[in-house]
C-alpha cells in the first residue's frame, strides 16, 4: 500500500502537545508525590489543593501567554497579508498601464497608417481603383 508522504512539522505544531504533556506530567507527578508522602488526610487534602490551585494559576498564565503569542502570529500574518495585497494591486496596475499603452501604441499606428494611405491615394489617383 502506498503511504502518503509526511508533512514537514513546523515548530508552532508541537507547541500545544509539548505544553499539555508538561502539564500532564507535573500534575501525575505531584499527585504522586502527594499520596506517597506519609501526611494526615487533613494536611493530604490541602496539600491537593494547594498544588490543584497551583496547576489551575500555571494554567491560566499559560494560556495567556499563548494567547497573547497567537495574537502576535496573527497581527503579523494580516499585515504580511496586506503587504502582498498591495504588491498584487501594484503589479496589476503597472500590467494594466502596459496593456493600455500598447493599446494606445496600436491605435496611434492604426492612425498613422490610415493617413499614409488617405494621402497617397489622394496624391495618386490612378491608385484608387
Amino acid at each position: 500500500m502506498r503511504q502518503r508522504p509526511e508533512r514537514p512539522r513546523r515548530r508552532g505544531d508541537d507547541m500545544g502537545t509539548q505544553v499539555a504533556c508538561f502539564a500532564l506530567g507535573a500534575t501525575v507527578g505531584a499527585l504522586a508525590a502527594l499520596l506517597f508522602a506519609p501526611k494526615s488526610g487533613r494536611e493530604l487534602r490541602e496539600d491537593i489543593a494547594d498544588a490543584t490551585r497551583k496547576g489551575v494559576d500555571r494554567a491560566r498564565e499559560t494560556g495567556t501567554q499563548l494567547s497573547a503569542r497567537a495574537g502576535e502570529v496573527y497581527d503579523s500574518a494580516a499585515a504580511r497579508a496586506g503587504e502582498l495585497a498591495q504588491t498584487a494591486r501594484e503589479a496589476a496596475s503597472r500590467r494594466g498601464e502596459h496593456i493600455s499603452a500598447a493599446l494606445e501604441a496600436g491605435r496611434e499606428a492604426y492612425r498613422e497608417e490610415k493617413r499614409r494611405t488617405e494621402s497617397s491615394v489622394l496624391l495618386d489617383p490612378a491608385r484608387e481603383g
